[in-house]
This record gives C-alpha cells, structure tokens and sequence, in this order.
C-alpha cells in the first residue's frame, strides 16, 4: 500500500456526521440571514476589564442594547480623533458627549483601555495618557452603554461606579441630571469640538444662567440680566441646584425654570444643547429623515446673547442675525466673530480733544459702564465723554428725560430698529467716515459662512431637503446578503464533499496522534515478518513483535473486526490511556487513528531494562 491510512465510518457515525454537518450548515444559514439588514461592523454592548478598543477595529464600537447611542471613536477631518458618544440614526451621527474634547488624539495607535485596575484610559498613539476615570481602587467589571446615552462602569454586582453622565460636554439627555457641580460649554464655532465660551451653569446664588465666558469679559445673559431674579420666576432659596429634562421633553429646575418643548410627548429622541452661538436649545429627532427640529430655545432674540459678536462688534438683524463691524473697524477673524473687530487706527489718539462721535442709530453696547446720569441733555452726556480718557462711546436715550451711559468698553454690541437709543463711538477726527446704517445695511456683513449667526434656518443646522435614497441601500443590503450566501454554499460543499471521519472524530485523532510518525501497511508488515511473531492478544486483535529499520524493537497491534468491535477498542484505550504502570509499553507510532498506550503482557528488556514478569 502507498498511503497510510484508519478509515473508520459505522452507520451510527454517518448519522451523526450528517446531524453535525446538517446542523452546522442550518447555523451559518440563520447567522447570513440575521446580519442581512445590518452594517459589517459587529455590535458589542459591553467592553470587559482588560479589554480594548481602537480606531479602525471591526469591534471598535460600544452601542447601546436598542441601537440609538454608539460609542467608539468619532472623526474630524483626516487624522484628529476624539473618544465620544453620538446619536446612532442622525444623519450627522451628531455627538452628546467626548472625553477628550480639547486634546484629539492621532488616528494609528490610539486606544481605549479598561486596565486592571478598574481604570477606563483613552491614550494616544505615543502611549500617552489623554483622557482617565477616577476609578483606580474600585472593582470595575465592564463598560456599557446604556439606552439612556449614560456611559457606565460597573462593578460584577451591576453598581455603576462611574457614568458620563456626570460629565456632560455641550449637551443634556433626558433622565440625565444637572447638578451645582456640571456645566455645558458650547463649542468654539460651528463644525468643531472644542470648547468655546457660552455656558449653562447654577450661579453661586442658585439660579441657573447662561453665562459668556470669554477672554475678554464675563457677562449672565439669561435670565434677562435688566430684571431680579423673581420677576424672571426664578427664586435663589433652593440650594439644591439640580434640574434634569424628562422623556417627554419638560425641562424643570430647582430655582423654579420650567419649559416643555413644543412636541411634548414620549417617544421621541431629544437633547439640549449649548449652541456655538450662545443660545440654549432642545432638538428633536425626526425618525424618517434623521434630521434635527428645534422645540424649544432660551433666547426668541439671539442678538441678545452677550458675546456673541466679540470686542467692538455689533450684532444686528438683516433681516436674520449676523455680526458685523462699525465703520473705522474690522473683523480681526473673519471665520471667528467670538475675535470681534479692532480699530482701523491709532487708539493713542483718542487721548486728545480731536476726535469725533460716530453716531449708530438704534444700536447699544451693554455693560461696562463708566457713570449713568439721568436727567441729562445730550450735550452733557457728549462733554462727559470727551473730557474721560477712559470713555470709547456713550449711549443716549432720550424717553422724556435723557438717560447718559459713558462706556469703558465696547463689548455685547447689538442693534434693533426698535431699540429707542443710539451709540456714539469716539473716533480720531481725521479718519474718514460717513454714517451708517448698520440696521439696513447688507455689505458690513462678515460672507463667511462660519461666521454667520443664522437662527433656526437650514444653513446653520446643515438641514437639507432630502429624502433617504433607500433603493442604494437596498441595493447595497442585497449585494452584502448575496456575497455572504455564496460563501456559506461553498463552505458547505467543501464540508460535504469530503468523506470518511466525521469532522469532530478527526479532530480528535489528530489531537491524539499529533506527536507520532504515521507507518504504512507495508512497512509494518515488513517490521513485523509479516506478523509471524505473536506476544499477546487483546479485545480488538493480535499484538505482534516489530523490528523497525532504525532496530528499535516495538509492539504492533493489528486489529480485527474493528467495524464491529469499534465500542471495545476505544474502552481498551481510554482506559489504558489513563493509567501509569510498569508494564504497559508506551506508543511510539501508529497508524492514523490510534493512540495512547495498550496492555502488553511483555516488556523488552532492551528497552525498559526489565525482564518480563
């Protein structure tokens, strides 16, 4: 014979091979059909202690167990990457939360890690440590997403020990609470992550309040800074300071705020988010276009946002809100009016009695005010101004008597055409000038898109008029569904197609036999005289005496009837496998299929250095 071979294939063992075939075949059928109507990428709910996730991995996604929350790694541009949570069926996969908002990490090497100590670690592709949980000496388990949004760490009882939750970035979910220890920071601009300087926080006397926080200035905007707390119907005696959004989209704090968004009702996907442009808003999701709806905002005027404009700058509507800079300005960013305006001259000159007064009907700067004198004639309030160094403008309103503001500072400009003032900005009497009309005017108006404060319109929220192209992506499902069916069929055609030892059989012959040298018929029976020389016989055959080609002498086992006697040798094995005795001669090699040891009533003395008992 010129193959080595043990072919072993009762009816018993051909049912069982078509049940293990059958069976296998109907579960990567079922597995096919079930990852149809789904992305390639595999959806995990829970990451373990010591596991990891990294950018560009299949498994590199945490989702929530109903699929409306992912986390994983989020993308701004070619290679900056920030670990975040987002809404999963909005069109933009808009984001509700990051860890490392001001510090992206690189997109190759970076990961997220549950280390053995319970801490969750985002680090960069250098190994540095970017973004950490405060949970070193406690007994994580896992990290899960939860439906809520709320990313958690458990202990192995379920006790969350530490959640997202309580640190929100620019935005707030339903159930989740806010507290005198959170606070929402709007973005920079629009179309980036990183912080910018508008923020929803419980001031120090218990109200909440949008405050801006910029360079140059702080300044509370909302509630209505012109009015005390009570007759904005807030009160400062509950030092709780929590308020939370419930599922039905009604907002209510405990400095007595309460509003409810314009679709209050369950079952609708909703967040409040700390605009770019310092307005406070709710947004639902439209489940048939993915898109975002504006329910409820803070402030019906948005040019009464303090700061949105910048230093010098005025906010104005024409006829939507936009910034723009007063004559002798201009904007010192033009993608970034948060910048503001700087003078086109030599400030060093105002310090002199030749200057002028710009007039800007209905426009005003709020705050930072030298004196207010009332009453007082226009003329007064014009020399006092002239005669303080200090003083870059003054505000005139006149409603029956004449109210003066000398102002220090030019900031939180803003212009109505209702609004019953002006503003005088001084200006070096030499600088050319014609007076405006910065209520009307069109062509002060910054083109930059990024630079445009467009309120509720579909520019600013990137809204467009689309429907969802479904036939691409039935087209791309079917394509997906078709190259996995193919597969399965030729797996099972591989599997059938090859006969003899059932899959599971094999396995474990090979298991067995891995360590010996397979011997042909021939060479045994040539090591054996042809099986002339019997030491012994056993419940499957005949022992025979063998002299292999190096002279190593052996014991070869020739089997009978093995289709019928298949149940006793595989007991005469296992039995003997498992013991350890002196006068059992260990096997060297076998034919394809045997193995372990088997009872021999002799021992060579060559080998073992014993005689036979």
């Amino acid at each position: 014979m010129g193959r080595c071979f043990f072919q072993l294939e009762t009816e018993p063992f051909s049912r069982m091979r078509s049940l293990i075939l059958e069976s296998l075949y109907l579960f990567l059928l079922l597995s096919s059909l079930s990852s149809f109507p789904v992305a390639a990428s595999r959806a995990n709910f829970q990451l373990r202690r010591g596991d990891s996730i990294s950018i560009g991995k299949e498994s590199g996604f945490i989702t929530s167990p109903d699929n409306s929350f992912t986390c994983g790694f989020h993308s701004l541009g070619t290679n900056a990457y920030w670990f975040a949570i987002w809404f999963t069926n909005s069109r933009d996969k808009t984001v509700v939360w990051m860890a490392n908002r001001d510090r992206p990490v690189n997109s190759k090497g970076s990961k997220v890690t549950i280390r053995r100590d319970g801490t969750m670690v985002l680090t960069d592709v250098d190994g540095s440590v970017v973004w950490q949980t405060n949970t070193t000496t406690t007994d994580v388990a896992a990290a899960e997403l939860l439906n809520t949004g709320n990313l958690v760490l458990k202990n192995p009882g379920g006790e969350i020990l530490w959640q997202s939750f309580d640190f929100p970035t620019d935005t707030l979910l339903p159930s989740q609470r806010f507290t005198k220890n959170t606070r929402l920071t709007s973005v920079l601009r629009k179309g980036s992550y990183e912080s910018g300087y508008f923020n929803l926080y419980f001031g120090s006397d218990n109200v909440l309040r949008l405050i801006s926080d910029s360079p140059d200035t702080s300044t509370t905007y909302w509630p209505n800074p012109d009015f005390d707390i009570y007759t904005n119907g807030r009160t400062n005696y509950n030092s709780s300071r929590i308020a939370v959004l419930d599922d039905m989209g009604g907002f209510l704090s405990s400095d007595l705020l309460h509003f409810n968004a314009s679709d209050l009702g369950y079952g609708i996907k909703r967040r409040l988010t700390m605009d770019y442009d310092g307005n406070l808003r709710v947004y639902s999701l439209s489940d048939s276009t993915g898109l975002w709806d504006i329910t409820w905002q803070a402030l019906a005027q948005p040019c009464n946002v303090k700061g949105a404009c910048g230093r010098n700058a005025i906010c104005v509507y024409a006829p939507e809100p936009m910034c723009t800079c007063p004559p002798g300005f201009e904007a010192n960013n033009q993608s970034n009016w948060n910048a503001g305006c700087k003078a086109t001259f030599n400030q060093t000159l105002l310090n002199s009695r030749r200057v002028k007064f710009l007039e800007i009907p209905h426009a005003d700067y709020y705050g930072f005010d030298l004196n207010a004198t009332s009453p007082v004639t226009f003329e007064t309030c014009r020399d006092i101004c002239l005669e303080d160094f200090r003083c870059q403008a003054f505000s005139y309103r006149l409603l029956g008597q004449g109210f003066c503001f000398v102002k220090s500072a030019l900031f939180n400009g803003y212009a109505s055409p209702d609004f019953p003032a002006s503003i005088y900005i001084k200006l070096p009497e030499s600088l050319e000038t014609s007076k405006p009309d910065i209520v009307h005017a069109s062509h002060t108006i910054c083109e930059s898109n990024e630079a445009e404060i467009v309120v509720g319109s579909p520019s600013m929220y990137d809204f467009r008029n689309k429907r969802v192209r479904w036939v691409y992506i039935y087209s791309f499902a079917v394509a997906l569904g078709a190259i996995e069916l193919m597969f399965v069929l030729i797996g099972w055609w591989f599997l059938f197609r090859k006969h003899g030892i059932p899959a599971s059989v094999e396995a474990g012959y090979r298991m067995i036999s891995g360590q010996f040298r397979c011997y042909n018929y021939s060479e045994l029976k040539k090591a054996t005289n042809n099986f002339k020389e019997e030491l012994g016989r056993g419940g499957s055959g005949a022992v025979y005496k063998g002299v292999l080609s190096d002279e190593r002498v052996v014991a070869v086992k020739r089997l009978g009837d093995v289709f019928q006697a298949q149940d006793e040798y595989f007991a005469e094995i296992s039995t003997l496998g498992k013991i350890n005795h002196m006068n059992l001669a260990s096997f060297r090699d076998q034919l394809p299929g045997m193995g372990t040891k088997i009872r021999s009533g002799i021992r060579h003395s060559k080998r073992f250095g014993l005689s036979p008992p």
